[in-house]
């Protein structure tokens, strides 16, 4: 099962005074016997999270940005499948994250020699795979680092307060996603358990269980005051309300971000993990993944 028993009740019965939306039944296999979220049918405007959290959280319910993205699939196109998904709570995060390290990075993060014609000269973070910086020239990504420690810094403000000043964000700049975003309302006791709560299946050609995801999605919230902010259909945002202030911390989150979601430097320039911690993990109070 995806989460506890928690069904989504009826807006309308549950007093949740709601703008015009959809409930979403639809699955890979056909209507699920109960909605899996409901979500606006209107753009989302920078105010509204604050007030569906509170309402929502009453009746066991957790908001959510979807968007339709560059192909305006919204979340009844999305092949959710909810049988697919275990319990999020039944994983060890740190197991599953070493078990995605295992399986890609060795390959992936190695010094590798670029083909013939390929720009850029061994090492020098061109060659179109990504480095670690660990100088060993060793062509190997080495052991699982483990889990990288809770940051030094305190938290600047409350994590939902910090979750809805990224939404804010997102949900003001109609440029940013296109084909557009909307609320939507998921029944989830905690944030981190959102995606497996309707079943996403965006990570699939990493992932066949989003609930394995999930659970490293908790150590997130517990670590980092992490809260999943807008789903798409192959997409993921993460507002983050406690970063990594030193590069030691990045370098050690990087590493857990490689194995989550290998796509973000596998197939971001400039392909160096190094690189990428400075610039997506380091004092980001956001971090977007995206899956092939």
């Amino acid at each position: 099962m995806a989460t506890l028993p928690n069904p989504l009740p009826d807006p309308a019965a549950a007093g949740l005074d709601l703008p015009p939306g959809s409930l979403v039944d639809a699955t890979l296999d056909g209507p699920w016997h109960e909605p899996l979220l409901w979500y606006a049918d209107g753009a989302a405007d920078q105010g509204d999270w604050a007030g569906l959290r509170a309402a929502g959280r009453r009746v066991g319910l957790l908001p959510v940005l979807v968007t339709g993205g560059q192909r305006d699939q919204w979340p009844e196109a999305w092949d959710l499948s909810p049988d697919s998904a275990s319990y999020p709570g039944d994983h060890d995060p740190e197991e599953v994250l070493a078990g995605y390290w295992t399986d890609y990075a060795d390959d992936e993060l190695g010094d590798a020699e670029p083909a013939d014609g390929a720009n850029g000269e061994p090492g020098d973070g061109t060659s179109g795979k990504p480095e670690t910086g660990s100088g060993s020239g060793s062509g190997s990504a080495g052991a699982w680092p483990g889990l990288a420690p809770v940051p030094a810094r305190e938290a600047a403000e409350d994590p939902d307060t910090a979750a809805a000043g990224i939404v804010a964000v997102v949900a003001g700049d109609a440029d940013l996603w296109l084909g557009g975003t909307r609320m939507a309302l998921v029944p989830a006791r905690r944030s981190a358990d959102i995606p497996a709560a309707i079943g996403w299946t965006g990570a699939v050609n990493h992932e066949n269980d989003v609930a394995r995801l999930c659970a490293v999605l908790r150590s997130w919230e517990d670590r980092y005051d992490a809260r999943v902010v807008v789903l798409g259909f192959d997409t993921m945002i993460v507002s983050v309300g406690r970063p990594p202030a030193t590069m030691e911390e990045a370098r050690a989150l990087a590493a857990e971000h490689y194995a989550f979601c290998p796509d973000n430097i596998d197939q971001s320039p400039p392909y160096d993990l190094d690189a990428y911690a400075e610039k997506a993990v380091l004092d980001q109070d956001a971090w977007s993944f995206w899956w092939d």
